[in-house]
């Protein structure tokens, strides 16, 4: 594992309990930052934290209410310093299903978490980085979003959503220390699995020209880099970790 410097840096981790998000923790912490998970199921969320050590505080977290995120910050930034890197890596994948028979009520909940809650988690803690005039923010995509998933049309909508959120704040703050990207993973076999048909877990596959998923690691170290002051000449960035997949 290459080694970052993140030494004296306060990370929160949107979804940080498990997958993606907890893998970044891990390897954030080994280099040196101290990790708050923001989860909305609290219980797992502190079990990971206890397993993570005493560099790793849980704070439960409802990315789609801005009460629950504030909330969420203040507790960290009283435990463990002001925040200077956010990882917004809490998502959903919604039913699989065409557009003509998605349901209505699930469209708004996909839209909700994966596209909102990443705004809302960023509208937190960028006030602070500005006073500060430092900051990193990395908010998890999807290749989805640059191609469009047949049968996962919420998703893909929302994910490309947070391309376009990542393009926008990138720009606003490009003037000050604040670089703000996003990551593209193709599928990465985590428990959000569990929601999707099988079907579609094999066409993901399918799709992939390194013929197999990604690993949490792999996009915790891309992810990592971003984070990381080595990253200062990149903002609004769309980083592909595909296995080929993505053709721009």
């Amino acid at each position: 594992m290459n080694q970052l410097d993140l030494n004296g840096q306060v990370a929160a981790i949107t979804g940080g309990a498990r997958g993606i998000g907890f893998a970044v923790a891990k390897r954030m912490i080994a280099s040196g930052a101290k990790v708050a998970l923001w989860d909305l199921d609290l219980a797992v969320a502190e079990e990971s934290a206890r397993a993570l050590g005493a560099s790793a505080f849980a704070a439960r977290c409802e990315v789609t209410s801005w009460e629950s995120i504030e909330a969420a910050r203040t507790a960290t930034e009283a435990k463990l310093g002001p925040v200077s890197i956010l990882v917004a890596s809490a998502g959903i994948t919604g039913p699989n299903t065409t557009v003509d028979q998605y349901p209505i009520d699930a469209w708004r909940q996909v839209i909700d978490v994966d596209l909102t809650g990443v705004f809302l988690s960023c509208r937190s803690v960028v006030p602070g980085m500005k006073a500060r005039n430092y900051g990193r923010i990395v908010n998890i995509a999807s290749v989805a979003g640059k191609e469009g998933n047949p049968n996962a049309s919420a998703y893909s909508s929302a994910k490309a959503g947070v391309i376009g959120l990542t393009k926008s704040l990138g720009k606003e703050l490009a003037t000050t220390k604040i670089c703000v990207n996003c990551v593209t993973p193709a599928a990465v076999e985590t428990d959000i699995f569990k929601q999707m048909t099988q079907q579609h877990i094999d066409f993901m596959k399918s799709k992939i020209p390194m013929n197999r998923f990604g690993t949490v690691d792999e996009v915790a170290s891309l992810v990592c880099w971003l984070a990381s002051p080595d990253c200062s000449f990149s903002t609004g960035g769309v980083f592909d970790i595909s296995g080929g997949r993505a053709t721009y």
